[in-house]
C-alpha cells in the first residue's frame, strides 16, 4: 500500500537550515507530482511546495518562495524540502503528498526557535 515516511525535523535557530525527506513506496513515484505541506498548531494544513514528477517544475507558496526549495530523487523515491532562513513561523508539522492520492504520511516535527 501507499506509504509516505517524513523525516530530518527538529529544533532549530531562527535563521538554520533545516532539509526534510519523504520516502515513498506503493505507487510509481515518478509518475505522480509531490507536494509538501505544513501545518502549524492550531492552524489548518497548507499547501507549501510541488515538483512536478519528470520535468521538475517547482511551484512554491509565498510564504516559503526565496527560502525553501523542493527536489526528488526518482531512483531513490523520494522527495526533499530544503529549508533556508527558518523563522518562528516556520514551526510546524512538515507532511508530503502524492498529487491524487489521498494518502498521508505520520509528518515530521519542525521548530523554530532561539
Amino acid at each position: 500500500q501507499v506509504q509516505l515516511v517524513e523525516s530530518g525535523g527538529g529544533l532549530v535557530q531562527p535563521g538554520g537550515s533545516l532539509r526534510l525527506s519523504c520516502a515513498a513506496s506503493g505507487f510509481t513515484f515518478r509518475t505522480y507530482s509531490m507536494n509538501w505541506y505544513r501545518q502549524a498548531p492550531g492552524k489548518e494544513r497548507r499547501w507549501i511546495a510541488n515538483i512536478g514528477s519528470t520535468n521538475g517544475v517547482i511551484s512554491l507558496a509565498e510564504s516559503v518562495k526565496g527560502r525553501f526549495t523542493v527536489s526528488r530523487d526518482n531512483y531513490k523515491n523520494t522527495v526533499y524540502l530544503q529549508m533556508n532562513a527558518l523563522k518562528p513561523e516556520d514551526t510546524a508539522v512538515y507532511y508530503c503528498k502524492a498529487d491524487g492520492l489521498d494518502y498521508w504520511g505520520q509528518g515530521t516535527q519542525v521548530t523554530v526557535s532561539s
